[in-house]
């Protein structure tokens, strides 16, 4: 760790640095300044190539290459000039205006046009297509962790198919499954609000101070703006929103967060039956190198990659939540709450990936140790009264659930106590057959082909 992340308020930027390394260039005051250059070219790339705006000519290949080459060669000193300008200004878009002319300078030919930068923009229109860039490219790079959590529980489903597993309901012994099961049951899961977001498309508007075309108009009156600004969003990737006030209302922002929400609670879920289950001792950890687990108690090999999973998938949805829930609230045409709250984006998706990381390292320890798991199905005899009351009632034999209550419940019974009670029904040969064949292990129903689905 370098010294000064020792000063880092945000454990994002200090002690987890390294695991958000990905996010540095998307999600940072550099990615979001970045990302608003990259509109401000491409608009005005986008203006000249409009036949009727006959006071910017259209631009020839070396001109455009001068534009492009701003964008894919932008540095971190180009983003401290902008900071400069802004220290001045006091504003952040019109830093990027000012820091583009300068550039234009540069070119004898493109500074006669410099007028045509923000051209008949609001600093919204640039800044919700700039997030609206910076949240696309943040879950392209969620989506591979996310993907590589969801390989490791899928190969987890098959591998461990077979393994017969006691049940707990509300923490009591219950009918068994399989750990292949329970882990497959995750994937479903993950895989349905996975599919959700990777649909997600998100949205953008560039139509002026409050949504009318107001400037456009009143300058260019026989240019079909709507198409215009259309086109331009379609060109950037991104759905059009024809309806704003000046700014763009970020609904389907608010929706794609709380679907990370929804995804960050199955894994936090996940996370804690984990946690459980070490605790039980049907996973070993294994074992690394110089580590410890307890400042006092050597023995200890704590579950620590899933309880630091569940803490960062928290942190994420109390951004997350927060976020989703206000930014789709703006004061008739505009104020800056959403503003503020948007600068946080980049914090969602770092703990979001903190957590992703965490639980790839904990996921990759992970032994099964089946026999612990045998030892419990062996003393746990009682979760086949389920099956016993069923052939009961399968052959209208009344009171079936009841007399395996009176049986049964709040009490201790082994194999023989069950084998003398089916020896006794009067049911029929092959239905006793199959009950005198049962074990703990054996009662798993479908588990094992719903495993390797």
């Amino acid at each position: 760790m370098k010294s000064e992340h020792l000063f880092s308020v945000s454990p994002l930027d200090g002690r987890y640095n390294q695991a958000i390394e990905e996010f540095r260039e998307v999600t940072s005051e550099y990615g979001l300044i970045k990302y608003r250059v990259i509109v401000e070219i491409k608009w005005f790339i986008h203006l000249s190539k409009i036949s009727k705006i006959k006071e910017l000519p259209k631009l020839n290949i070396r001109d455009t290459n001068y534009l492009i080459d701003l964008i894919d060669n932008f540095t971190l000193k180009d983003a401290k000039r902008i900071k400069a300008i802004e220290s001045k200004t006091n504003h952040d878009v019109k830093a990027v205006e000012y820091f583009l002319k300068e550039k234009f300078k540069k070119s004898k030919k493109l500074n006669r046009y410099a007028e045509f930068i923000h051209f008949a923009c609001t600093s919204e229109d640039i800044n919700n297509l700039s997030y609206a860039l910076m949240i696309k490219d943040a879950s392209k790079i969620t989506h591979s962790n996310i993907s590589q959590v969801q390989n490791k529980i899928r190969s987890f489903a098959k591998k461990f198919a077979k393994n017969s597993m006691l049940s707990r309901t509300h923490g009591q012994n219950a009918s068994p499954t399989t750990m292949g099961k329970e882990f497959s049951n995750f994937s479903h899961r993950i895989n349905k609000l996975q599919i959700e977001i990777d649909r997600h498309k998100m949205v953008g508007k560039i139509n002026g101070a409050v949504g009318n075309y107001n400037a456009h108009h009143l300058a260019y009156p026989d240019i079909n703006w709507e198409k215009i600004a259309k086109d331009f969003v379609k060109g950037l990737n991104l759905d059009f929103n024809s309806h704003t006030t000046q700014v763009e209302p970020k609904d389907t922002i608010a929706i794609l967060l709380s679907d990370y929400v929804k995804l960050n609670n199955i894994l936090i879920d996940l996370s804690r039956d984990i946690w459980g289950y070490i605790s039980l001792g049907y996973f070993k950890q294994r074992l690394k190198e110089g580590e410890v687990g307890s400042s006092t108690m050597p023995h200890k090999v704590n579950p620590i990659d899933f309880e630091n999973a569940e803490g960062n998938l928290g942190m994420a949805n109390a951004n997350l939540n927060h976020i989703s829930n206000t930014v789709t609230i703006s004061r008739w045409q505009r104020d800056l709450t959403d503003s503020t709250i948007m600068r946080n984006i980049g914090t969602c998706f770092g703990y979001m990936n903190i957590a992703l990381l965490s639980l790839q390292k904990g996921l990759n320890k992970l032994e099964l140790n089946d026999q612990r798991l045998k030892e419990d199905l062996s003393k746990s005899w009682e979760i086949l009264t389920e099956a016993i009351q069923t052939i009961i009632r399968k052959n209208n034999i009344p009171n079936g659930y009841e007399l395996m209550k009176k049986l049964s419940r709040g009490k201790d019974i082994d194999e023989k106590n069950l084998m003398e009670f089916i020896n006794t029904m009067d049911v029929p040969s092959e239905d006793k057959k199959r009950l005198l064949q049962l074990t703990p292990q054996s009662y798993i129903g479908y588990a094992e082909k719903l495993s390797k689905d």
